[in-house]
């Protein structure tokens, strides 16, 4: 059956089959007179497996395991079933607290909140309660990761181009070696660089994504800002360029070399303090 049937016998977009599909937890035939991809029972049968298992939390990579016969499906359902019950003991707890304040009908006043009165020790409990804030500190590698960083990267990278474009030689650097520029290019090659910001955000971050979402829980802010970082990247490169030319500058490896050891020491630090780590 097509792709549009099984959408229809599934409930699901084509999109989540694709990537299961993709994630190799389903392999539909191809047909040979067309390339089409023909889906069977058996593949009915898997799509509408994988998608209740998500629907319990359970994660791509353990429905991987599942399906390679590498672990039980009692062994997975289990440790899911200890994750859900810590998770509901944690929301539980919150939700009494909650009560508790509710109780003094209504007279609750920022200014004269008093912790104590709902719980015993408050160093302890903010101890055991570390994973409810733990990105309060992370406020950087959420911002440099929003769209609109990407913008006024693209958007530099675009103007930068423009602006420069009528002060360039007719060729320009594009390799090096040593300090010495080793490969030329046409000057409109400069606009290159633009260009470079929206392929890595709307080519190379949905593969990224799908990469992490496999590895990493907060896999959504962390590709947006290796894909951020990316871009930052480029747009140094943009700026090398038009600074050798002028002889303003000759290494741009010195240049690269300290995008990455700022922004990579930011992203091990931010993941370091989302994993709860102390």
């Amino acid at each position: 059956m097509t792709i549009k049937e099984t959408e229809q016998r599934t409930g699901l977009a084509r999109s989540h089959i694709r990537f299961y599909e993709k994630e190799k937890l389903i392999h539909p035939a191809r047909n040979a007179s067309n390339g089409y991809r023909e889906y069977s029972e058996e593949d009915i049968r898997d799509i509408k497996k994988i998608a209740y298992l998500r629907t319990l939390g359970i994660s791509v990579e353990d429905i991987r395991k599942l399906s390679n016969q590498e672990t039980s499906l009692y062994d997975v359902i289990k440790n899911q079933r200890q994750v859900l019950k810590q998770q509901l003991s944690q929301l539980e707890h919150a939700k009494l607290i909650c009560d508790r304040m509710l109780s003094s009908n209504g007279q609750m006043d920022y200014k004269d909140l008093d912790i104590e009165m709902y719980v015993s020790d408050a160093k302890d409990y903010l101890e055991k309660n570390h994973n409810a804030f733990k990105l309060d500190t992370v406020s950087f590698f959420f911002l440099w990761g929003r769209d609109l960083t990407w913008g006024i990267l693209a958007t530099a990278c675009f103007l930068a181009a423009v602006f420069s474009i009528g002060h360039l030689p007719a060729k320009i650097p594009i390799q090096w070696n040593d300090g010495i520029a080793s490969s030329f290019a046409d000057k409109r090659f400069i606009f290159a660089f633009p260009a470079a910001c929206i392929i890595i955000r709307f080519a190379l971050r949905p593969f990224l994504w799908r990469w992490l979402k496999i590895h990493v829980a907060d896999s959504d802010s962390i590709t947006d800002y290796i894909a951020n970082y990316l871009c930052f990247a480029v747009l140094s490169i943009e700026i090398f360029i038009i600074l050798y030319v002028k002889e303003m500058a000759a290494y741009v490896t010195r240049i690269l070399y300290f995008d990455t050891f700022v922004f990579l020491g930011l992203l091990l630090m931010a993941v370091y303090r989302m994993s709860g780590k102390r």
